[in-house]
């Protein structure tokens, strides 16, 4: 199925929830809100759409802007061979957003990470808890604001 005609169903379908379209570098991009995120991928992902893979997703800190986090998503689809960008703006204050860990094995660990790094809570993760920094870590490195030379908490080795 052809890109556009992919875009203009989820425009009739989505139309109040999506924000903007646009491209960038060839690969089209949905700026949607925070509230439909998961029925728009399980529509992409469902025939005959088939964005069935999620490539990766990550969080981008604006610092200084509002909302300050962005979530993006990368989806692929198998049979049509194309990408689909979304994104999606949140605000400091309520930095929760909904899982994709039910629609996708590997968004379980990709959710950790971000989780780990920015401190984006993901409604209906499984268990979502730290990855790559310990227990008691405090902060979210790839913050703009995280301090550079910030000492972190003495913690009791494991026996």
């Amino acid at each position: 199925m052809e890109k556009k005609k992919v875009i203009e169903e989820l425009k009739k379908k989505f139309s109040e929830k999506i924000k903007e379209v646009s491209v960038q570098f060839g690969d089209e991009i949905l700026h949607i809100e925070r509230d439909s995120l998961l029925d728009i991928v399980q529509f992409l992902k469902d025939k005959p759409y088939s964005y069935s893979m999620l490539l990766d997703l990550t969080c981008i800190d604006y610092k200084g802007q509002e909302p300050r986090f962005e979530m993006v998503y990368h989806l692929f689809s198998i049979p049509n061979v194309q990408r689909l960008r979304i994104k999606v703006g949140l605000s400091e204050k309520d930095l929760r957003i909904d899982s994709l860990a039910s629609l996708w094995k590997n968004a379980n660990w990709l959710e950790r990470e971000v989780f780990d790094m920015f401190g984006v809570d993901f409604k209906g993760h499984p268990e979502l808890k730290r990855i790559f920094m310990y227990d008691g870590f405090e902060g979210y490195p790839l913050r703009k604001d995280f301090p550079l030379r910030k000492r972190q908490p003495r913690i009791q080795m494991r026996k």
